[in-house]
């Protein structure tokens, strides 16, 4: 549970949370990582989430909402590149699941937030793979981070 410092806009946060906070605002782009865990980031991320992607560092509510309207993003991150691993066969985790990280990060965190280029990626089956398979995502992974940030 977040403590009320960390939800109300008005109090302040812990020192770690205030560094990543400010960190968050001075960037031009993400890079974000983990595995697919549930459907979901796992806990701890998404907890980093909850407290850094905060009200009026990551977005705010239009004028004279309370918050129950539609946030305005404030972040200055033009590209944020997502890759995500996982043991299931892709084919399984489209006709079972669709693709719950896709929408979470795209819909319901990034693009809230102003992010307009997103690019995400998925590795697996990981606890299947050999060196030379992650060898190959590793040097896929420098590849679409050098394309995505090439300005």
């Amino acid at each position: 549970m977040l403590p009320a410092s960390e939800l109300d806009t008005r109090g302040q946060p812990s020192l770690d949370i205030a560094r990543y906070c400010e960190e968050l605002q001075r960037s031009n782009g993400l890079v974000i990582v983990h595995p697919n865990w549930w459907g979901q980031p796992p806990a701890a991320m998404k907890g980093w989430i909850d407290r850094v992607f905060r009200p009026g560092v990551a977005y705010r509510f239009q004028e004279g909402d309370k918050g129950e309207g539609v946030p305005v993003g404030l972040l200055r991150v033009e590209t944020a590149v997502i890759f995500n691993t996982s043991n299931t066969p892709p084919e399984r985790e489209m006709r079972e699941f669709g693709d719950p990280l896709d929408r979470l990060w795209k819909k319901c965190i990034l693009e809230l937030c102003g992010v307009k280029k997103i690019v995400r990626e998925t590795f697996s089956i990981v606890v299947t793979s050999t060196p030379e398979q992650r060898g190959e995502w590793l040097h896929q992974v420098g590849e679409t981070v050098e394309k995505s940030f090439r300005y």
